[in-house]
């Protein structure tokens, strides 16, 4: 009988040792590290903050919608596969693509649809809509775009705010990211915040 409360006793001195290690301790070292300088942003979420209150994630796009079509003032995200219509919104809970092939006769009506409401909304030709404003990225989520269909987006958002074309074309610079080794592209949430920062 001694010999099992011995078994006993070390059992629970070990599970108190471990709770305390494993359960307080490791959580409590993690959260220090996330707080070390250049490490809070990415671990709150990479969050975007004007006015003083969170507007978004610099990791998740979301494509605006205007209260007004024929003034949109926003630059758009690429296509989500989660979105009723053909341009969107999608929805930034889902995240996923179609999983449709490059073949598939709905992928290819869903872009020639994607193609022609782009054009009409920028007031292009069709063939000025770059590939990546008509066709959905895997996570449905992404927050970049081309500089090209940033680009093509720009007329009309300056038009629509009042700002010079100049100073968006220069919004746009300031919000481009990579460049090294993979191609540049343009963080639609946070293009958004500085035109609607500078519109003000």
């Amino acid at each position: 009988m001694s010999a099992l409360l011995r078994q006993c006793a070390a059992g629970l001195r070990l599970l108190l040792v471990a709770t305390v290690v494993l359960g307080i301790g490791y959580p409590m070292a993690i959260w220090g590290v996330s707080r070390l300088p250049g490490l809070v942003a990415h671990a709150e979420g990479s969050q975007i903050v004007a006015d003083g209150r969170v507007v978004g994630s610099s990791l998740i796009g979301i494509d605006p919608v205007s209260e007004d079509p024929a003034r949109d003032p926003y630059f758009h995200t690429r296509p989500s596969a989660s979105a009723e219509g053909p341009l969107g919104p999608g929805d930034p809970a889902t995240s996923g693509g179609s999983n449709l092939g490059g073949f598939n006769g709905d992928l290819l009506a869903a872009v020639q649809e994607r193609r022609s409401a782009i054009a009409a909304r920028e007031g292009v030709a069709p063939d000025a809509v770059p590939a990546d404003a008509v066709t959905a990225s895997a996570s449905g989520v992404d927050p970049h775009i081309s500089p090209a269909y940033a680009e093509l987006q720009a007329s009309r958002v300056a038009r629509v705010t009042g700002l010079s074309l100049a100073e968006v074309h220069r919004l746009i610079a300031g919000c481009e990211e990579g460049g090294l080794v993979s191609p540049s592209a343009v963080n639609v949430t946070t293009l958004n915040v500085a035109v609607h920062r500078a519109a003000r």
